[in-house]
């Protein structure tokens, strides 16, 4: 286990990587005994920078929610990482938001839905029905990823480890809003589906079932995995529950639609 010295010096790496845009080389390879407790050990100590300087947490992020990504990844649950007001981006119905590329490093978009609450969930022990009776409502989202962390090590090559993804806070970078919300009784999540289109080419097409085959299962799994930490979903926090499409990635000048049907379509284009 890292000690806390070097979990702040290294949360200070994707600090400074954050500001400069300039990605940092694997932990993992660097420091061969990491675990994914080090991981999320350094991703907290990210958040306390950010908070320090003003930021505010508004909610969390699911990742690694498709059993492919987690064979690949050779781990065998999700991972989580945590929201800032900063990263809050919004559609106005019928406009398209522009996103500034320059925010970002390699930014690539997913597909999700998240979950909004209005009663919190304190684990262990959350259920799925819990999680429904707890969610204000359901809208579509846009999860913005990025690596602060180079993909593939610059020496070696070799694709960055799980751990490192974590302590990258799970590579979220932004989140786009905008669309209807619904309640959870109102639609049959499962079967809420969304069609992606790059500078008007269809690039993904999904279905929430593919998070876990039902998106409130990853909720449910965030509460009870926060609660060893002593953490909680509060009521009005957002929480992504996963993507069901793989990521795309983005450039300058690239428009992006994401056609959830009855639930709306948010549209962005990188600047």
């Amino acid at each position: 286990m890292f000690d806390d010295t070097l979990i702040r010096t290294l949360a200070g790496e994707l600090y400074e990587s954050e500001k400069s845009r300039v990605q940092v080389e694997h932990f993992s390879r660097r420091y061969p005994g990491m675990t994914i407790e080090d991981g999320y050990r350094i991703s907290r100590a990210w958040v306390a920078m950010q908070r320090a300087e003003g930021r505010r947490v508004i909610g969390h992020k699911i990742g690694l929610t498709s059993r492919a990504m987690q064979i690949s990844s050779q781990i065998d649950e999700p991972d989580y990482g945590t929201l800032l007001d900063s990263m809050l981006l919004t559609c106005e119905p019928g406009k398209e938001l522009d996103i500034p590329a320059a925010r970002f490093i390699a930014p690539r978009v997913e597909v999700e839905l998240a979950f909004v609450l209005e009663a919190p969930l304190q684990g262990p022990g959350i259920t799925v029905e819990q999680v429904l009776a707890a969610t204000e409502y359901v809208t579509p989202a846009i999860e913005i990823i990025d690596a602060r962390i180079e993909q593939f090590d610059r020496h070696t090559k070799v694709m960055r480890k799980v751990y490192d993804t974590i302590s990258d806070n799970a590579a979220n970078a932004g989140v786009v809003v905008g669309g209807r919300r619904v309640a959870p009784a109102q639609v049959d999540l499962p079967w809420c589906g969304a069609i992606l289109r790059q500078n008007g080419c269809v690039e993904e097409t999904g279905l929430a079932a593919g998070v876990q085959g039902h998106p409130a299962v990853g909720v449910a799994w965030l509460a009870n995995k926060l609660a060893p930490w002593g953490e909680s979903l509060q009521a009005g926090q957002i929480v992504l529950a996963g993507s069901f499409t793989r990521p795309v990635a983005a450039r300058p000048g690239d428009r992006f639609e994401a056609d959830y049907g009855p639930l709306g379509t948010l549209k962005f284009r990188f600047i």
